[in-house]
């Protein structure tokens, strides 16, 4: 599944690139760099058994052991203190990346309710994007009646590119299914 994307991008979207920006250097062609997905966990310094919940099925959504998030700052008003976990991330490269991807945009986000497209001006300025997903029963790894809670998570995918342009074309090259 990784191999097509990856072959995609070499044989299809390596080339449209470097046509439509005119690159002197196929070292300047952007490139996927790494994805993060992410999930806070607030209701974690309740009940320390949720973060089980949320470090297993990020585990099964990316095949890949997450790192505990630690609070940097106390904040009295969330009743947080410093290095009280917060949130669980992985980061993915290489080949996981581009099967999480391929999985990402094929499977899991046809799967959301009324889908018409992910936004196309979720940039940041310096050609990454970020998307917000409600709920982790879209990833087809994920059983429904083994979830506790609905939990939502951010998925930001890093790449080489310099401008938000330069990203929307590789994303949309790799599949990405943005919005008209």
């Amino acid at each position: 599944m990784a191999a097509r994307l990856r072959e995609t991008f070499i044989n299809e979207a390596a080339p449209a690139l470097m046509k439509k920006f005119q690159y002197k250097s196929v070292m300047q062609i952007p490139k996927l760099e790494k994805i993060v997905v992410n999930v806070g966990c607030g209701e974690a310094r309740d009940n320390p058994k949720v973060l089980d919940a949320i470090v297993s099925d990020i585990r099964q959504i990316t095949g890949q052991k997450p790192v505990l998030c630690k609070a940097k700052k106390s904040v009295a008003n969330f009743k947080l203190r410093e290095g009280m976990t917060v949130g669980v991330k992985v980061t993915l490269r290489g080949e996981r990346m581009y099967e999480f991807l391929d999985r990402f945009f094929s499977l899991a986000l046809p799967r959301v309710r009324d889908f018409r497209g992910i936004n196309p001006n979720s940039f940041d300025g310096r050609g990454n994007y970020s998307v917000g997903v409600k709920e982790q029963l879209i990833f087809p790894e994920i059983d429904y009646d083994k979830i506790d809670k609905v939990r939502g998570m951010d998925v930001c995918i890093i790449t080489t590119a310099k401008t938000d342009e330069e990203a929307r074309e590789l994303l949309s090259l790799l599949g990405a299914p943005f919005a008209r």
